[in-house]
Order: structure tokens, then sequence, then C-alpha cells
């Protein structure tokens, strides 16, 4: 498998005319934004290209946008904004009526005050022995569980045949340095079980329907050539596959300590190969970060 290494977005930019981007790893590391990357994202915007952030953030677009903001994002490096959460927001609001119990942390509780709202007051929140699905967003402490904390709930919840509604599929995601583990850690372990598992994130067809559709909205007509973004491979870069889109792979990402072991930290461009095969995967080109 021979991938080209690139200096930069630069040398792609003419070949497109849109950019699907990941956010966490690429633009973002939970605590500050890339200023590089985002400075990219601008200048393929300056000539007259589109972009649309793709994320499996559990949350609702509007809030993940806010998000960005808070840590110093441009508005002005992307179009719009497609977020897992808000798939899974709308799957929710499809289900009024049925009783919906919240297995994640608390300060996802935006995603449940959008549900209400936009049914008028009505959303059903209820203790797990009460519902009629789940909606995961994560573990509840990320720093100090893993998805071995979760097995006595999740055998209980495919005792009842619950259908999980994933919001965000990401097993691991990194935050400043640290891998944590994700809702797709607890969906892939309760789909082992047997349990129905619900995915609207990457790298399911949802998210990037719905992206397209944006960039296709904006510019009038749909996109004929567009560049698929990101760090992970059984996420980013197999939905960009699936979707039929090119893929560019940065590697100095979620996959940082696999390809580039230590002492020497060089990149282990064997182990790469090994990676994207085993995904059967094969991105336009590599490289380290997103820059221009």
């Amino acid at each position: 498998m021979s991938i080209p290494q690139i200096s930069g977005l630069s040398q792609l930019a003419d070949r497109y005319d849109a950019i699907l981007c990941d956010v966490w790893g690429v633009l973002i590391d939970g605590r500050s934004h890339f200023p590089a990357a985002a400075a990219a994202l601008e200048k393929f915007r300056a000539r007259g290209g589109r972009v649309a952030l793709v994320t499996n953030a559990s949350r609702p677009s509007e809030e993940v946008g806010r998000q960005l903001d808070g840590l110093g994002l441009p508005r002005v490096a992307y179009d719009d904004l497609v977020s897992a959460g808000q798939l899974t927001l709308e799957q929710m609001v499809v289900r009024e009526g049925e009783a919906c119990h919240h297995l994640g942390p608390p300060r996802d509780n935006g995603l449940f005050e959008a549900a209400d709202r936009l049914l008028g007051g009505k959303f059903r929140r209820v203790p797990l022995e009460d519902a009629d699905y789940v909606v995961c967003t994560g573990l509840i402490d990320e720093r100090r569980e893993t998805p071995d904390d979760y097995l006595k709930t999740l055998e209980y919840m495919r005792e009842r045949g619950l259908p999980m509604f994933c919001a965000n599929p990401d097993i691991v995601v990194g935050i400043a340095g640290e891998l944590v583990y994700c809702a797709g850690a607890l969906a892939e372990r309760y789909a082992a079980l047997g349990g129905e598992v619900v995915m609207a994130g990457k790298p399911h067809s949802p998210i990037y329907a719905a992206a397209l559709g944006r960039i296709a909205a904006l510019a009038g007509e749909a996109p004929a050539r567009v560049l698929a973004i990101g760090d992970g491979v059984a996420t980013d870069l197999l939905g960009a596959s699936r979707a039929g889109l090119d893929s560019l792979f940065l590697t100095e990402g979620v996959h940082r300590d696999e390809l580039y072991p230590p002492p020497e930290r060089r990149l282990d461009v064997a182990a790469m190969e090994a990676l994207l095969a085993r995904a059967g995967v094969k991105p336009v080109a590599f490289a380290p970060f997103l820059v221009w």
C-alpha cells in the first residue's frame, strides 16, 4: 500500500469542491482549538470551497457550535456543522410518547432539554426500569470507568430488549493527550451481548447524507468532489470509504501511540499500512496534522 505524505492541505485543495472535516483530534483537543488547522480550512473556504464539520459529539449541533466558539475556533473556518447528537435528537423526537433513559454523564443533559423543547415539554425521561429505549451519550465518569463497569446494566437492558441509540459512535477520544472511552465503547459491548444498537454518526451513512445535504443547500448543487478529513480509521476513514469519498488521514491523532511508538516517536509506516489494511481503507494521502 503506497500512500503519499503531504505537507499541507494546499497540495490537495484544487482537487476538491468541499470538505467534510472531523472535529476532535483534528480541530480541537477538548481544551483548545488548533489555530493552524482552523487557518487551513479558512484558506480552503477563501478559494471558494465549502466546509462542513462532521462530528460524533453526542450534543445537538447548535450546542457543539457554542462549545467550539468557547474553544476559540473561528466560525469563518466552516460553513455548517452536523453532529451525531443532532441526528440522535431527531430520532428521539420521532419516538414521541415513548419513555427514554439516559445512559451518560449529566453534562449531556442539553440533548434531552432540546428534545423537551421540541416536543413542547412532553419528552419522557425515566429510570432504566421504566424505559422503552436508551440513549447512550457516554460513560458517566470516563476518567475512572471502563465499559466493564457497565456489564450488569447492559445485561439488564438486553434482558428487557431495550434498543440503544448511541449518540457518539467513537470508541475512544483524545482529551488533551489522554484517551478516554466514549459511548461507542458501550454500544460495541451491548451489540456483542445481542442488544439492538442504532447509530447515526460516523462511520454510518446518515451523518454523511446530512452533511452533504447541508453543503448542497449552501452551494445550490451537490458537490462533485468531496474530501473527508479525519484521524480515526474506524470512523472517519471507514465512513468516508463507505460514502464513496476520498479521505485525508491525520496520523498524529487518536492513533498516535500506535503509529509513533516510543522512544523514537517516529512514524512507523508499516504499522500505519497494517492499520489501514485491517479496516480496508486507503486514504488519498496522509499528514501528521491539518495545516495549509
